[in-house]
This record gives structure tokens, sequence and C-alpha cells, in this order.
């Protein structure tokens, strides 16, 4: 048996990833998978997506778009299965054992199930509700060491957790207990146009955010136009979000520290360092979005990828899933 920690993670296909998308989760992703210390599964959480009303074709190219950019990025399906959710049915089938052993006021009680409410109330659905069963469904079924976590997920974890705990006191040791799984990493990268914020592709300012797959026109474009403050010294301080931001930005992409950067555009201004922070990160995403395109165009390559993910995260899902069905009751095909 494998000493390895085993770690899901995974994200929505519901349209472009940003440059904060990458430095805090798909970067992370690819170091974690060239250690000898973790087995990682890699999911595109497509049906998570659907809580949000889709359009079929855009649906579809994004979760096509998404999985081209986790191997351009350097995710090696070879090491770790890469798939969609839908393509396991044990996702649903795992989820609806925990939904009925999920109390209301645990559901009711969930910050992003009220967020999303509000920001689409023409369509609060039951799935949006019954949102967090399905992802500890997600975790459960791949009996997860570790799970990486932002703050807006840690709740969710927690359900997880506690739902785990709840199955097997009732049914006898059943699943593994996750831990949350927090990356070293520097800060969060946050809102060009709003620093107060996490840098999100649902910003209704596109000024706000670098998306991936922008070209390098475009990113020079959206850093020269980034909020910052009266002052022109590049360091951090008081009032200064802004220019911190981008200077994470800059050591996110480059590597040289918050000290190194102040010692080096010292007395060098605003202008100066936004060319230098434009440049380096469309340097950066120059090789991913190249690669991004080869992959494109190489659909049979990516649905042999899918479909090997698939077949791997069946299995390994399928085992759990039968044990959970085995303790509940049901009668064994």
């Amino acid at each position: 048996m494998s000493d390895k920690k085993r770690i899901l993670s995974g994200i929505q296909p519901s349209g472009p990833l940003t440059l904060g998308n990458y430095v805090g989760a798909l970067r992370n992703w690819v170091e974690l998978q060239k250690t000898d210390e973790y087995e990682c599964f890699f999911m595109l959480a497509d049906m998570h997506t659907i809580t949000v009303r889709q359009t079929p074709k855009d649906f579809r190219k994004n979760a096509m778009d998404l999985l081209a950019l986790f191997l351009a990025c350097g995710l090696d399906p070879e090491k770790s299965p890469i798939f969609f959710q839908s393509h396991v049915p044990a996702h649903a089938q795992l989820s609806w054992v925990l939904t009925c052993n999920t109390y209301m006021g645990e559901l009711s009680r969930m910050t992003q199930f009220k967020d999303k409410s509000r920001k689409h109330s023409g369509n609060i659905n039951a799935g949006l509700f019954t949102y967090p069963s399905l992802m500890a469904a997600d975790i459960l079924l791949y009996q997860a060491d570790l799970v990486p976590v932002g703050e807006d997920q840690k709740q969710h974890l927690e359900l997880t957790r506690d739902l785990a705990n709840r199955f097997n006191n009732a049914y006898s040791e059943t699943f593994k207990v996750p831990e949350g799984y927090i990356p070293k990493v520097g800060a969060r990268i946050m809102s060009l146009q709003d620093p107060s914020q996490k840098m999100s592709k649902s910003d209704p300012n596109e000024n706000g955010y670098i998306l991936m797959l922008d070209d390098p026109d475009v990113i020079v474009r959206k850093i020269k136009r980034a909020v910052t403050d009266s002052g022109s010294d590049v360091c951090r301080g008081e009032n200064k979000a802004g220019i911190e931001n981008l200077m994470n930005i800059y050591s996110a992409v480059t590597g040289m520290s918050l000290d190194e950067i102040e010692r080096n555009f010292a007395g060098k201004g605003y202008g100066d360092f936004k060319n230098a922070v434009a440049e380096s990160v469309a340097e950066a995403l120059r090789p991913i979005q190249k690669r991004y395109h080869d992959l494109m165009a190489n659909k049979d390559y990516l649905e042999q990828v899918y479909r090997r993910g698939a077949e791997i995260a069946s299995r390994t899902a399928g085992k759990t899933l039968s044990k959970v069905y085995r303790k509940v009751g049901f009668i064994q095909m």
C-alpha cells in the first residue's frame, strides 16, 4: 500500500481562468505532482457548474479549454488522473447517500449558498442548496488525506469532515476524515481595480482581472490601468494596497521577494514598475498559451486524457461507493 498522502483538487469549468487561478491553484498543483510525497487526483468539477444555468455550447468549450489549460500548465496525466466529474457516476451516487445524512440546518448556514442566492436570485435551485453534499462526496470518494482549500471553501471542508465522522459513527469506519491543505504560497492575487477583492473572472470590470489566455497587449493595458495611489514609491505601506498587489503579482511570476522588488525599483516610479510587471506576466503566460493552442488542435489527445482519467478515478471511487452501499443496506448487484 502506498505511503503517499492523497490529494483531490478541482476547478469548475465555468469560464476562462485568471492569473489568480494560475498562481493560487494550478501552479501549486504542478509542484505537488512533482514530489514523491503526494498522490494527486485532478477534477474538472462540471457537475458543480450547473448550479448556475449554463449555455451548453459555451459550457462544453469552457470544459475543454480548462482541460487543455490543466495540461498546458504542466499537469501530467501519466502521473495523476485528470477527469471530468460527470464521467464518474459515483460522484452523484455517493452525493445522494450523503445528502440523506446532511441536516437542513447545516446547509442553510453555508455562506456560499447565501452569496450565490443573492447573485442568482432568479435560479435558487435545490442543487445550489445541496452543493456541499456533492463536494463532500467528491472528497470522500477518493479517501483524500488532504484537500487544498481557500477561505471560501473552509466551511464546506468542515461539513465534509462532519459527514465523514457521522457516517463512520453510524455504520463503522468507512471514510478517511480529510484535512485542509494550505499550500506554501505568497499573498493572494487581488483585483487590479479593487485590491480589497480577490481577482475573479466574475468581476463586472474586465480591467480588474488578467485571464490566462489574454494577449500580451491586453495584459499591458490592464496593468497600466491598475489602481495604485497618489504616491510614486514602489513599496509596501498604509494605503498602498494597489501597488502591493502589483508587487505580489511581480513576485509570483519572477520569484523575486518583496524586499528585492523594493530595492530594485527604488526611485523608479509606478510607470516603470507597471511596465516591468506587464512584461513579466506576459512572458510567464507565453509558453502556457502556446501549449494550450497546440493542445486545442489535438482533440484526440485531449479525449484520450479524460477517458483514461475517468477510468482510473472510477476504479478508486467505485471501491468506496461499493463499501458505502453495502453498509447502508443496499442489495449488491
